[in-house]
């Protein structure tokens, strides 16, 4: 996997909205942040547009992303917000100049759909908040710090407190995954998310329960759990039942689709619509381990 060079201070940052339409008082903020971080920060043209749920028409949104992956002097192309809009732009999109001259790519939700491509293409590229939750309370965020850190050093090592759902083990692979409802959205596409081998992370946002049971079977039928290194479980958030029960929470309707795999799981791990949403390298290698609690390590070479 190819493996941008770290950022450090007077690179340039690009800012796109390849999804939903943006609230420029909700990002501002963030940007200026990076700013203060010694980055040279170019907005895209479009970034702030409106289109009725999207940041521009799916022209504009790809027209800004494909200016930011042509940019040689760019280093990292965050994304402003997910939302929903990404999928509908992939196939407008050259990403063969990241082959010659390889940038990070930063987001999560929506921003799924770019991790699976660049997967896909054999470059990492990073799973981690985005510009509207890099502050509280104008204090930089866990999330910022992690974010900042990975991108400049390459450290990412992260443990959590035990869940009493864990499946105890240690394993290693590449990490791969992010939001499961755009796993999901892209199985049988030339995108589809390949997990044998490696530890797979998920984590969704206002999904009903059945529909998260719908599409961990449709991964579980389709092959893509049995062969996983391990599983990691970050944040299901604002999940919602029908008033008919479904009669499993998140977590449980998870543990019961793998139960036939032996792999390590953890649960709750902090990534994904929380509060510490922490970066992570996806197309790195980890190790996983899970016992008295979860750690989750990235191995640098």
């Amino acid at each position: 996997m190819i493996i941008p060079p770290y950022l450090k201070p007077g690179d340039r940052i690009r800012i796109v909205a390849p999804a939903g339409k943006v609230q420029k008082d909700s990002v501002l903020p963030g940007i200026e942040l990076l700013q203060d971080e010694g980055f040279e920060v170019m907005i895209g043209k479009h970034v702030f547009d409106k289109h009725f749920q999207y940041a521009g028409t799916d022209k504009q949104r790809a027209a800004d992303l494909q200016e930011a992956i042509n940019d040689s002097e760019t280093r990292a192309i965050i994304c402003a917000r997910g939302g929903y809009g990404t999928l509908r732009i992939i196939e407008k999109i050259d990403f063969s100049p990241l082959l010659k001259n390889p940038k990070w790519l930063v987001g999560f939700s929506d921003v799924t759909v770019l991790h699976a491509v660049l997967n896909n293409l054999g470059l990492v590229s990073v799973h981690g908040s985005m510009p509207g939750f890099f502050l509280e309370n104008k204090k930089p965020t866990k999330s910022f710090h992690s974010l900042m850190e990975l991108l400049s050093t390459g450290k990412s090592q992260i443990a959590v407190n035990s869940n009493h759902l864990n499946r105890v083990g240690t394993c290693s692979g590449e990490l791969v995954g992010g939001n499961l409802s755009l796993i999901y959205s892209l199985q049988g596409t030339p995108w589809q998310l390949e997990t044998s081998g490696k530890i797979l992370i998920i984590e969704d946002l206002s999904e009903y329960l059945y529909h998260l049971d719908r599409m961990m079977q449709n991964l579980r039928m389709a092959g893509q759990l049995k062969n996983l290194a391990g599983l990691v479980v970050g944040g299901f958030t604002d999940m919602k039942d029908n008033d008919s029960p479904f009669g499993k929470s998140a977590n449980e309707i998870i543990l019961e689709a793998v139960q036939d795999y032996h792999f390590p799981v953890c649960f709750d791990f902090p990534v994904g619509h929380i509060p510490k949403n922490l970066a992570l390298m996806f197309g790195s290698s980890y190790q996983l381990e899970v016992g008295e609690s979860c750690r989750l390590i990235r191995k640098q070479s």
